[in-house]
């Protein structure tokens, strides 16, 4: 499961097919109704907000904004009801992790948008989230030192 803190504009379509999938996912777990990824940590930020369904529903309503956008076909009905919530807090050290993993999975599968956004150095967050100072996020798993 990749919730990723990036703007979904940086996407391209198969990353933003499976970040609603996977987000709907992430919305499943923390409505209790599945029992798979229940102690994912991607989940850990989403947790800690003070209504953790309301604050995923938002993530997801800027994935179907940016899908929308791009005429994909989501159906908002899947996070019916959602309401604005405050910011979270993501650093810019996480973000900027993120767009090497992001361009690593873009090299092969879309060099087109890799080329795209080789020229970022810290990217726009996704809009629920407000960038501030610091290194990756103690939530995220990393197989070697970045």
């Amino acid at each position: 499961m990749r919730i990723w803190s990036l703007h979904p504009k940086y996407l391209d379509s198969k990353g933003i097919v499976a970040l609603w999938r996977e987000g709907l996912l992430a919305l499943a777990v923390l409505q209790g109704t599945t029992k798979g990824y229940t102690k994912h940590p991607q989940l850990d930020r989403f947790r800690k907000e003070e209504d953790p369904i309301e604050s995923i529903k938002g993530y997801l309503w800027h994935v179907f904004l940016e899908a929308e956008a791009r005429r994909y076909k989501f159906n908002p009905e899947k996070i019916r009801g959602w309401k604005d919530v405050p910011p979270i807090s993501v650093t810019a050290g996480q973000l900027v992790f993120e767009l090497q993993h992001l361009r690593k999975k873009l090299r092969t599968r879309n060099p087109e948008k890799c080329s795209e956004i080789a020229p970022l150095k810290v990217p726009d967050p996704h809009p629920i989230f407000m960038r501030i100072p610091g290194q990756i996020e103690a939530w995220e798993k990393r197989t070697r030192k970045t």
